[in-house]
């Protein structure tokens, strides 16, 4: 049988300490980025959907035109329906005295975890500031630890890999689903673990957004008739992938939702992820702070003065065309 080689050595960049600052964090799953490395995890949108339904209690618009992004968060294309509910914590409410302390023990309690992003919040009690605060922690093992295989080459860049090559044990590739292979450069995977979540890998060049990606994938793999097990002269090969990302979502920073006095004052999420040949942890923070102004900004007043060139037409309420028009330029000619 032809040697199949599993590498995942085009699509998944190199997520590593020194590249830091280099990934782009999305807030949706349909944002479009120019940035190569780019990242997406559900826990702003979380943040976001209780912000909508329970501070704002509206879909969420801003006076002088609303974003791009505020328009994907809107749709809830993510919400917390698609988690287990023991791998997030959330928390809404008005900023307390006791509300860092309060989110603090709770994912202590929960996760066994710390918080980097409670310090970066302004926390400071008030009767007229609301918080929106989410935790996503995911840590799972595959099914069988898969071979440290060393250094090589990823693009022109040294990387350590893991995976299965012609010395591995053939009992790892049961954790193994070949999903598709087209050609050298197109074909997907998935790894089992030893939880209910699975690992999908898709070597393509395509640059367009997670979401229209992600549907690609499933159709390659809807529409692929060849063996969709990894036999005993394949291989894989996959990186580890180890990075740390904060992100301030500066396109709604300092906005006020229209129709209300409510300012968003922060917005932020913070994503920590490694992979090896033992499994992946990933554990995110996203949070909200907004605060009520003392006044209402006044709506902008309209005048709608007929005070120059403008047209007039006259229709029945039936009918779909006019039969009546006017343009009226120099007003003498009518008065």
């Amino acid at each position: 049988m032809k040697k199949l080689i599993i590498s995942l050595l085009t699509t998944l960049f190199l997520f590593s300490p020194a590249f830091a600052g280099n990934i782009d964090v999305l807030a949706t799953m349909q944002s479009k980025s120019n940035i190569q490395d780019r990242v997406w995890v559900g826990t702003f949108q979380i943040v976001w959907n209780d912000f909508m339904d329970k501070i704002a209690h509206n879909v969420i618009k801003f006076p002088d035109g609303t974003p791009q992004i505020v328009n994907e968060l809107n749709r809830q294309d993510f919400t917390v329906e698609d988690l287990s509910e023991n791998c997030y914590y959330k928390y809404s409410g008005k900023v307390k005295k006791n509300t860092k302390k309060t989110i603090a023990k709770a994912i202590k309690r929960k996760f066994d975890e710390t918080s980097e992003l409670l310090e970066q919040l302004n926390l400071t009690p008030d009767k007229n500031k609301f918080i929106v605060y989410a935790m996503l922690k995911k840590d799972f093992e595959f099914l069988k630890p898969f071979d440290k295989l060393g250094k090589s080459n990823f693009r022109d860049q040294e990387a350590e890999f893991f995976g299965i090559d012609k010395n591995s044990s053939r009992e790892l590739a049961q954790g193994v689903r070949v999903l598709f292979y087209n050609s050298p450069s197109d074909f997907a995977v998935a790894l089992d673990t030893s939880d209910k979540d699975e690992v999908y890998l898709y070597k393509t060049e395509n640059t367009k957004t997670f979401n229209y990606i992600y549907a690609d994938m499933l159709k390659k793999e809807a529409q692929y008739s060849g063996d969709k097990t990894l036999n005993k002269d394949d291989e894989l090969k996959v990186p580890n992938l180890k990075f740390y990302e904060e992100k301030s979502f500066d396109e709604v920073t300092g906005k006020r939702i229209k129709g209300t006095n409510l300012v968003i004052d922060q917005a932020m999420e913070t994503i920590e992820f490694e992979m090896n040949n033992k499994g992946v942890e990933l554990k995110s923070e996203a949070a909200m702070i907004a605060t009520m102004s003392a006044l209402l900004p006044p709506e902008e007043v309209r005048n709608f003065y007929f005070d120059d060139t403008f047209v007039l037409f006259l229709k029945e309420k039936t009918k779909s065309k006019p039969y009546f028009a006017l343009r009226v330029y120099d007003i003498s000619n009518f008065q």
